[in-house]
C-alpha cells in the first residue's frame, strides 16, 4: 500500500465569499456529502506561502522572532511570506523574503517539504525550501514596517531547535516541519537527495 495523499473534488451546489480582506478571504460552501447531504463548510482562502530554513556552513538555522497578533505571541520562525500573485514561481517568492528578512542569499535550494497548513479550515498551501551556502545580499536592506520593524534575527544550531520543538517552547509551523524535515533529510538520503527548488508543486501550479 502506497501512503500518498491524492487530490479529489466533492460537488460544491453553492458558494458564496462573505468576507474579503487585504490578503485572504472567507468562503462558504455548500458541499455534497457521499450518503447525499448538502452541508455548509467555511475556510479562509490563502494565496499561498513560502518558508526558507537557512542552514548555514556551522549547522545553524537562521530564524528571526516576530510578534504574531492573533495567538498573542513573539514567535520564532524561519523567513516567510507570501506568493504575491498568482503562478509566481515560489523559488522567486523565497529568495524574495530570504533577502527582505534577513539580508541574506543562498547559492544552494532544494524543496524541504510542502504542507497544508491547516486544512479542516484554511486552503494554505507552504512550500519549505532548504537554503545552503549562504552570504549576506548586495545593496542596502529592505526597509520593514509594522510587526516586522520590531523583529529579531539570530543563528540558532539545528540541535537547540529541536530541543525546543519537544519541550513545546517552539510553536511556528513551518520552524517545527521545517527543523524536523531537517532532520529526517539529514538521517535518511541525505540533503543532496532532496527534490531541485524547481520541482512542481500542484496545490500553487507555476511557470519555472
Amino acid at each position: 500500500m502506497t501512503i500518498k495523499d491524492t487530490a479529489e473534488e466533492w460537488e460544491v451546489r453553492a458558494t458564496q465569499t462573505p468576507f474579503v480582506g487585504n490578503k485572504t478571504s472567507v468562503r462558504t460552501d455548500d458541499v455534497v456529502m457521499p450518503d447525499g447531504s448538502v452541508v455548509h463548510r467555511d475556510y479562509q482562502v490563502h494565496p499561498g506561502s513560502v518558508a526558507v530554513l537557512a542552514l548555514d556552513d556551522q549547522g545553524r538555522v537562521l530564524v528571526i522572532r516576530q510578534y504574531r497578533h492573533p495567538v498573542r505571541h513573539k514567535l520564532w520562525e524561519i523567513p516567510a511570506g507570501l506568493l504575491d500573485i498568482p503562478g509566481e514561481n515560489p523559488l522567486h517568492a523565497a529568495q524574495r523574503e530570504l533577502y527582505e528578512e534577513a539580508h541574506v542569499k543562498a547559492e544552494d535550494w532544494r524543496v524541504l517539504t510542502d504542507v497544508f497548513t491547516t486544512p479542516g479550515g484554511c486552503d494554505e498551501a507552504v512550500r519549505i525550501f532548504l537554503a545552503r551556502d549562504l552570504s549576506e545580499a548586495e545593496g542596502q536592506r529592505f526597509e520593514v514596517e509594522d510587526e516586522e520593524a520590531d523583529m529579531e534575527l539570530s543563528r540558532v544550531p539545528v540541535d537547540e531547535l529541536v530541543r525546543g520543538v519537544l519541550t513545546g517552547d517552539l510553536h511556528n509551523n513551518c520552524l517545527v516541519v521545517g527543523v524536523l524535515s531537517l532532520i529526517a533529510a539529514q538521517h535518511g538520503d541525505g540533503l543532496d537527495a532532496l527534490r531541485p527548488a524547481e520541482a512542481p508543486w500542484p496545490a500553487r501550479p507555476f511557470e519555472a
